[in-house]
Parts: C-alpha cells; sequence; structure tokens
C-alpha cells in the first residue's frame, strides 16, 4: 500500500487479496483506482494498476472463451442472510424484492438449482442475502447454512415451519420466519395466522413480494438481528467513508484498525473520535479504547 494512501484504497486493497474469484479481483482493482493517490509521484502506481486490471480482463475473457468457471464457492461477507424452504415458498422473490439479485422465478418447483446471492443495503451497511435451492434439493448446502448469522425460513403455511426448523443445524444463527405471499389471505386470515405465531413465540413477519407488504419490517428485523457495531472513519479535514468499519461491540480502536488492514494499528500514531464513545468532540484516544456504534474516528499515522 502506497505510503500516503487513504482508507478506502487500504480497504480496496484487502478486498483484492481476500478475492475468491477474478470478478471479485477485477472489483476490487478498479476500487483501488479510483481511491489511489492521484499525484505526479503515484503516477508509475497507478500505472502497474491499470496494467494488472488489463491483464486480468484479457484472463477473464480467454476463460469465458475456453468455458472454464473460476468459481470457488460463496465468500461469507461481514452480514449474512440465508434465505431458507420448501419449493415454490417464493424465496426468490423474497431476495429479489429486497436485494440487486435477478434470480430466475417460474410457478414450477426447484427454480433455484443454485445458490443466488444478493446485496441488501440497509442503515449504510451491506448485507450478504442468499438464496439456497429447496431444502429437499440435492444441491441444498448445509455448509452455507451452518455459517450463516441470521436465517430467513421462508414458508407460505405454519405446517411448513417445523419442516423447515428441523433441517437446521445452525443453533447460533438468528432464525426469523417469513410468511410470505400474504396478499392471499383476507385480514381475518391474516389476523390468524400472525395470533398463531405469535403463541408459538416465533420472531415473524408477514410479507408479500407483490404488494410489498412487511418488505420494510423485515429489513429492519434483518439489520437488528445482527449484533454489530458501525465504525466510520475519515480522513483528516475530510468526509467520513459511506461505508461503516462492521465491529462486534466493546472493540478498541486497535481491533477497528486491524479490521481496515492487517498490521495498521503499527503505524497508528494517535486517532481522534467523534460520536457516542467520546467525552467531547475530536476527543484524542488511544488504542484501548473502547468504540460504541456510529463513532467517526480520525486516524494518524507517522
Amino acid at each position: 500500500m502506497p505510503i500516503n494512501a487513504g482508507f478506502e484504497y487500504a480497504r480496496a486493497e484487502e478486498k483484492y487479496y481476500n478475492a475468491q474469484t477474478d470478478s471479485q479481483r477485477l472489483i476490487a482493482l478498479e476500487e483501488m483506482l479510483r481511491t489511489a493517490p492521484a499525484h505526479k509521484g503515484s503516477e508509475r502506481f497507478r500505472g502497474d494498476i491499470r496494467l494488472k486490471i488489463k491483464k486480468l480482463k484479457e484472463s477473464m475473457i480467454k476463460s469465458k472463451k475456453s468455458g472454464k468457471s473460476n468459481k470457488k464457492g460463496i465468500k461469507k461477507e461481514d452480514l449474512q442472510v440465508v434465505i431458507m424452504g420448501l419449493t415454490n415458498s417464493g424465496k426468490s422473490s423474497i431476495l429479489k424484492s429486497m436485494t440487486n439479485a435477478n434470480p430466475k422465478i417460474a410457478s414450477y418447483g426447484f427454480t433455484t438449482m443454485q445458490p443466488e446471492i444478493g446485496t441488501l443495503n440497509y442503515a449504510n451497511c451491506n448485507i450478504q442475502i442468499i438464496d439456497l435451492p429447496p431444502i429437499a434439493s440435492d444441491n441444498f448446502d448445509h455448509g452455507v447454512v451452518n455459517n450463516a448469522d441470521t436465517i430467513l425460513i421462508a414458508v407460505e403455511k405454519i405446517d411448513e415451519i417445523e419442516i423447515v426448523l428441523n433441517s437446521i443445524k445452525n443453533k447460533n444463527a438468528k432464525k426469523i420466519i417469513v410468511f410470505n405471499k400474504i396478499d392471499l389471505y383476507d385480514i381475518k386470515t391474516k389476523r390468524k395466522v400472525s395470533e398463531t405465531l405469535k403463541t408459538k413465540k416465533y420472531n415473524f413477519v408477514l410479507i408479500s413480494t407483490k404488494t410489498n407488504e412487511g418488505l420494510e419490517e423485515l429489513k429492519e428485523k434483518i439489520f437488528k438481528s445482527f449484533n454489530i457495531i458501525r465504525i466510520y472513519t475519515r480522513q483528516p479535514g475530510g468526509k467520513e467513508d459511506n461505508v461503516p468499519v462492521i465491529m462486534p461491540p466493546d472493540s478498541t480502536l486497535e481491533q477497528v484498525a486491524e479490521k481496515i488492514l492487517h498490521g495498521y494499528s503499527k503505524r497508528i500514531k494517535s486517532a481522534k473520535v467523534w460520536g457516542p464513545s467520546s467525552k467531547f468532540a475530536g476527543q484524542k484516544i488511544g488504542q484501548k479504547h473502547v468504540v460504541k456504534d456510529k463513532d467517526i474516528i480520525e486516524f494518524y499515522t507517522e
């Protein structure tokens, strides 16, 4: 990393080294080029990045023509949600209605043949949402479920809930019952469904991807299911980054720096904080300072 590069570049560089596919590497390289220092001394450095982008694009074109795939599975992001359910429970419609994904949707069963991935941006956080094939499918991936932070159980009938729950071995993930296709029911039936789910003490939401009923409530439930804090960084005199650093509660400044880039904490000379953990705006803090949600940090390096 160049000495005078900012946090955005550091994150992009880390994404590049952690990338699992050529597509991820290309996105990271383009972000590195966009956020790299733009001055005379960095011209050669930026040229090296452009060359990497050119060679990677050429390699990707050759792979596409030869029919080869560089897929290596799903890389878990900071915040990961998995959608599970029986066939025709509307999982793909849920994914499409909340994220940038465009999965295949059809009336026949087992439409989803492989995991579909989308990103939900909520409260400035990018949440990875994965729609898995139905639990009865040979392509269903228990490994993804076991690593998920939150599991959405998509159903259209109450008796489907136990079937899906019994297939889940992940005891640590938060679970949200998503009762889908609620637009097919009248007000009296909706009330009855809701009361039944309350009696069973489920964490649930009634939704319709056709009318958008309940979707905002679902997004909020998803976000609140994560036990996290959001830390914003900014360069001295600049604006804070739009995308926060996601950390567990009670994290220290040192841990935030290491999350940004491994070894970065050793380069920090001092830091200032604005926000809930500060006694006053711009308080100078040490690396053992415990940060809080929505803090804004300025790092000063040697």
